[in-house]
């Protein structure tokens, strides 16, 4: 029931941004959540975080949760210090033209055709 961040951008045709070793990364499940504060007390390990924060605020959010990717939805933007600390975190980051709803259904389907 598990599958590689690179395996579920191919699968839903979600751009890669940042990846490096964190497109090796498991996914198990997801999240969606814009406040920092709430995704930090709620995301899982293993998470793809859906969100429009593309800022080096979420990068260290994404590492304290040990989210398995950001995944920025309706085209958000990822600021320059967000997308080198990312890469120097190892932390894979994608975009997608879709809502974070609209993502977060198709990565939850993938998932359960995968078990």
């Amino acid at each position: 029931m598990t599958m590689t961040v690179k395996e579920m951008a191919e699968s839903l045709g979600f751009t890669v941004l940042t990846g490096g070793k964190g497109l090796d990364n498991e996914v198990t499940g997801c999240y969606c959540g814009d406040l920092l504060s709430w995704v930090m007390a709620k995301a899982q390990s293993g998470n793809a975080w859906l969100t429009v924060m593309g800022n080096v605020n979420s990068i260290a959010v994404a590492t304290l949760t040990d989210c398995a990717c950001i995944v920025l939805t309706e085209l958000a933007p990822l600021d320059t210090d967000a997308k080198l600390k990312a890469e120097s975190h190892g932390i894979a980051i994608l975009t997608t033209h879709k809502n974070s709803c609209e993502g977060a259904v198709e990565i939850c389907s993938l998932l359960k055709n995968k078990s």
